[in-house]
């Protein structure tokens, strides 16, 4: 074994590949999902360059690119450490609060462009109208209703 090679449990190795096929489903590359499936299931929760590259036994370029995808898309980020000169990664899992009102924001976005969308369509085409609506609709039902279920979930979770 590798010296940066981490040693996962069967069903830490098990958990990896479904969150990676998971991960892959909603259009991840094969080893982006990987590497923040390792990250997720990993006992420790910062892992070198080296670490992840060897445990998931691919190539430097390919866990390069993966990782700046990730870093980019703002699902890892890094940290170094004082007197060491790598970078560890890490999950950006304790700011899913952050995420999830970025998407909000993002579904704000896409409800604007709908409606611009659907302000310049034929009348004649009412059913593909009727379906746009519909999706401006649910869309605008789902940006309303999620400061309230934020406040439900933390009444919940306190």
């Amino acid at each position: 074994m590798s010296e940066n090679k981490i040693d996962l449990r069967k069903s830490q190795v098990e958990l990896l590949e479904k969150a990676a096929v998971l991960f892959e489903k909603g259009n991840m590359q094969p080893a982006v999902a990987k590497i923040l499936a390792l990250l997720l299931v990993s006992d420790n929760p910062e892992l070198s360059f080296d670490e992840i590259r060897e445990t998931l036994e691919i190539s430097k370029s390919a866990a390069s690119v993966a990782i700046n995808q990730l870093l980019s898309s703002k699902k890892i980020e890094y940290i170094t450490r004082l007197g060491d000169r790598k970078r560890y990664f890490r999950s950006r899992i304790k700011s899913w609060q952050e995420d999830m009102e970025e998407q909000n924001q993002g579904l704000k976005i896409a409800v604007d462009i709908l409606q611009q969308i659907r302000d310049q369509r034929p009348a004649e085409t009412v059913e593909f109208n009727a379906n746009l609506e519909k999706i401006i609709a649910f869309l605008n039902f789902m940006i309303e209703e999620m400061p309230d279920l934020h406040k439900k979930f933390e009444k919940k979770y306190r």
